[in-house]
């Protein structure tokens, strides 16, 4: 006799807003980027994927293609997405070191705060704030704004390696 049991198929319910650098010295990484975070589409009950150039500032984009009159206030997907998503930054986070931390750093528009606040409103309001960065490890300490990103988000950057994704992964699902 066989003793059937029925349970529905576990489904991973985990909410996730990420968020993917775009242009400059990220070109040689998007691709691949998206490649892998769209192959995980399938494994998060929500993902809402944006773009930002160089930093988190006032705006971002859902559209790869960086359009100054496609923008969408970060306060509008701040205040859309409740604070159970988990939240994953993607970027090599090397730029110029005002760029986070004064307004009017941004190489491409002027914002009327620091780059530094607005992700400190994230890893606010959000309890769980990584960052990937696919540049080599070892480098990270050369680089002043890689220092200061770092320091921003509590030090949970990682690699965009298989095993940095695992770690970042287990720090998320914590």
């Amino acid at each position: 006799m066989l003793d059937i049991r029925m349970r529905p198929e576990r489904k991973n319910t985990v909410k996730v807003l990420l968020f993917l650098d775009i242009g400059g010295s990220m070109d040689a990484h998007v691709k691949t980027c998206e490649e892998l975070f769209s192959a995980t589409r399938t494994e998060f009950k929500h993902l809402e994927s944006f773009y930002f150039h160089n930093f988190i500032y006032e705006s971002v984009w859902k559209d790869s293609r960086r359009r100054m009159n496609e923008r969408l206030p970060t306060l509008e997907v701040i205040n859309k997405f409740p604070h159970d998503y988990k939240v994953i930054f993607v970027g090599d986070a090397t730029m110029a070191p005002y760029e986070i931390t004064h307004a009017g750093g941004s190489v491409e528009h002027w914002n009327e705060e620091p780059g530094a606040a607005w992700l400190t409103r994230f890893t606010s309001l959000y309890p769980k704030v990584a960052w990937l960065n696919p540049t080599p490890q070892e480098t990270w300490e050369y680089s002043t704004s890689v220092g200061i990103t770092r320091e921003l988000v509590g030090g949970q950057m990682y690699p965009l390696t298989l095993r940095g994704l695992e770690d970042a992964m287990g720090f998320l699902s914590k």
